[in-house]
């Protein structure tokens, strides 16, 4: 008796399965001819690569409006790091390892004022610019010109995209020095209210610069000043003050002849 009547044929597989292939099993991280991953590059992968203003401006005023309802007046606002007590370095001696303790603070208010936001920075800022720099060229500034130089030049390119406006030397005193910045970018879309112009925003930058003379165990107290011209209505004047151990030091290395 015949049963294929009535029933369907079965259906041929052998194309489809033919066009099918199973995916292939993911590479991984790609490893180009050189053998560097993305790991191994900056993030700035350019030189003329920037953030945006915008981006910044926006989160900049925030910082300045968190610290300005914690404070009490324009003082408190761009407030330093207050001297703190800890073992200062002989003058003739540099030590091969620093170890930064934090500031203590007098006032109990929450230290979220403009300087001491910058300070940190500047504290981490020194050892990675030098870690990025060119073997050649990576050394740790051991005395004050060098180090001064190495803020006006390497580490405002990092921060701002060009160099400081000027490095002075007070003539009245020798512990003293100025850098001068005409524009200062974290001013530039700041709007200060008549009644606060003794306000100056670039303090969070004086806590980066002071940070950085600290982590090179160069102690200094930096503050911002208004320095305005009529050419450069916005300039501000960073005053750097050494400690009198840091200016005996530079006398000694002087002496001896140290140059770095």
């Amino acid at each position: 008796m015949n049963t294929s009547q009535g029933a369907k044929a079965p259906v041929s597989t052998t194309a489809s399965a033919a066009s099918f292939k199973p995916p292939l099993p993911s590479p991984g991280l790609r490893t180009p001819s050189n053998r560097k991953t993305i790991y191994d590059r900056n993030l700035n992968r350019t030189r003329t690569a920037e953030l945006s203003r915008a981006s910044f401006a926006y989160l900049f005023s925030e910082m300045v409006t968190y610290a300005q309802k914690r404070v009490t007046g324009i003082q408190d606002l761009e407030r330093r790091y207050v001297a703190h007590h800890r073992p200062q370095t002989p003058p003739d001696r540099f030590p091969s390892t620093l170890h930064l303790t934090p500031k203590p603070i007098t006032n109990p208010l929450p230290s979220q004022r403009l300087n001491e936001q910058g300070y940190p920075l500047g504290v981490r800022l020194l050892p990675l610019l030098l870690y990025r720099a060119p073997p050649r060229t990576a050394t740790r500034p051991t005395r004050i010109l060098p180090l001064l130089q190495f803020i006006t030049t390497t580490l405002w390119k990092h921060l701002f995209g060009r160099a400081a406006d000027a490095l002075e030397r007070s003539s009245a005193n020798e512990d003293e020095y100025m850098i001068s910045d005409n524009e200062p970018l974290v001013n530039m879309y700041v709007s200060v209210p008549k009644e606060m112009n003794q306000l100056n925003c670039a303090a969070y930058v004086a806590g980066v610069i002071e940070g950085v003379c600290d982590a090179g165990a160069m102690t200094a107290a930096v503050s911002a000043h208004n320095g305005g011209t009529e050419m450069w209505p916005g300039k501000t004047v960073f005053l750097i003050r050494f400690e009198g151990g840091v200016v005996e030091r530079e006398g000694i290395l002087e002496g001896r002849g140290v140059t770095g």
